[in-house]
This record gives C-alpha cells, sequence and structure tokens, in this order.
C-alpha cells in the first residue's frame, strides 16, 4: 500500500509543478478559452467583446490585455481564478464586487490581487525546489496525495483571508503587499497547526461560501 500512495503523492506533485510551469499563452486556443471562462463565470449576462477590450479593466486587470498581467504566475493563476468562479460562485462575487466591510478609497484591483496570491502560494509552499526545504511543504504535499485540488482550495482560501486582512486593516493600494505578508503568515500557521489534516480543515476555510 504504501508505494502506491507514494507514487500517487509524487504524480500530483509533479502535475502541480507542470502546471506551475505553464506560461500563460495567447495564441493557445485553450489558454483563450480559459480567459473566456472566466468573463462568463464572472460576468454571466454580460457578452465579451474580445480577448483585449477595455472590459477587462473592471475585472480588476492593469490594461485592456490581460494575458500581460499573468506573466508573475503563468497559467496556474487564471485557473485558481476560475476555479475561484464557478466552486465559490457568491465569495468570488462578493469580493469581486467589494461587498464586504468598509471599504478602501483606494482599492485592491481584484484580479492583479488574484495573480499575485498564487505566486504568494507557489513560495509559501516552496514547491520550486527539488528536495523539501520547508515543513509547510510537507504538510501541504500530503494534503494533495488526499486531494488533487488541495492548491486551488487553498488558493480560494488564502483570498478571503486577504480580504478579510484588508478589510480589518482598513487598509488602502499601497499597504497591499504587507497585507499579502500578513496572510501568508496566517495561512502558514493555519497549516501547521495539529489538528489541520486537509485544506477543509483550516479554520479560515469557513469564510468561504
Amino acid at each position: 500500500m504504501g508505494v502506491s500512495c507514494g507514487s500517487l503523492e509524487e504524480e500530483r506533485l509533479q502535475r502541480l509543478k507542470y502546471r506551475m510551469k505553464v506560461y500563460f499563452d495567447s495564441s493557445k486556443r485553450d489558454h483563450q478559452e480559459a480567459l473566456r471562462a472566466l468573463w462568463s463565470a464572472t460576468y454571466p449576462d454580460q457578452e465579451l467583446l474580445g480577448l483585449i477590450s477595455d472590459q477587462w479593466k473592471e475585472m480588476g486587470w492593469q490594461g485592456r490585455d490581460p494575458s500581460t498581467d499573468f506573466r508573475g504566475a503563468g497559467f496556474i493563476s487564471l485557473e485558481n481564478l476560475l476555479f475561484f468562479a464557478k466552486t465559490f460562485s457568491a465569495s468570488f462575487q462578493m469580493l469581486l464586487n467589494k461587498q464586504g466591510g468598509k471599504r478602501a478609497t483606494w482599492e485592491y484591483p481584484f484580479a492583479v490581487a488574484g495573480v499575485n496570491i498564487t505566486f504568494m502560494i507557489m513560495q509559501m509552499l516552496d514547491l520550486h525546489s527539488s528536495k523539501p526545504r520547508t515543513f509547510v511543504r510537507a504538510v501541504f504535499v500530503q494534503m494533495l496525495s488526499e486531494d488533487e485540488w488541495a492548491f486551488d482550495l487553498l488558493y480560494c482560501v488564502a483570498f478571503m483571508v486577504m480580504d478579510k486582512l484588508w478589510l480589518d486593516k482598513n487598509a488602502s493600494y499601497m499597504e497591499f503587499n504587507e497585507v499579502l505578508r500578513l496572510a501568508r503568515a496566517q495561512l502558514e500557521r493555519e497549516l501547521l497547526s495539529d489538528d489541520v489534516m486537509r485544506i477543509e480543515d483550516m479554520p479560515s476555510y469557513s469564510l468561504l461560501s
């Protein structure tokens, strides 16, 4: 039994590492489709006029072409946003529309924040290194062997934690990196707590609806 479990763990880790290496390529049909799917999941009642369009700015991309914002974290950051939009649409819409709490006059841009969160989780889990160097990574890899979607679920939790800290701190855009740092520290604490065996066991998972 031990061997097959180990190989499943390795297989899932390799698949996740592969996902993390894929660059966003706007000439690839499946990447274009994923971008369209993100639009329809985010704005089901609005037609997208094009993959390059001013419409993207309302989602919180920096310009008319979201593909330029994926450079930091690659295609997986688009997959993460899409997973969040489809799996926890109420929470996703709440963050997108900045519905919770008292908001700063200078808010963080939603979509760009999402890409930053993907990048932060990659660094926190230290998945790029060939040998595990952190305990958080070891804990996460165990979770991944139980649930292939552990990374995407952790992403959704991380986005909620970041937004809650943003509100608690009454932060504005200049403080975004500081809030992200605090979010990372909180996620690490929760992942390393003794009674957390799955992402769903994390106390902050309850923020998702």
